[in-house]
């Protein structure tokens, strides 16, 4: 990075920790969902119930993007902190 972006960046500035697809299937099995199928490189878990919750993950990656990881975390209707234990 250069260093006029640092500076605008705040002296506490962390980077969340990327998790990987296994880690997150990790969690999603031990809170109850159920691997359904997959179609290229994206793998559907499925939790029965009221509503049913569907999560798409994607299959093989060393980094889920943060953004991706906020989206799986909000169709999953997991908190954050679920993942970090």
């Amino acid at each position: 990075m250069s260093s006029q972006i640092l500076k605008l960046l705040p002296k506490t500035f962390i980077m969340p920790k990327l998790y990987s697809s296994r880690e997150i299937e990790k969690v999603l099995l031990k809170n109850g969902f159920d691997f359904i199928s997959q179609k290229g490189s994206h793998q559907k878990y499925r939790k029965a119930g009221n509503p049913t919750l569907t999560v798409i993950l994607p299959a093989n990656k060393k980094e889920i993007p943060y953004g991706t990881f906020k989206s799986i975390v909000g169709q999953s209707q997991l908190k954050e902190t679920d993942f970090t234990k």
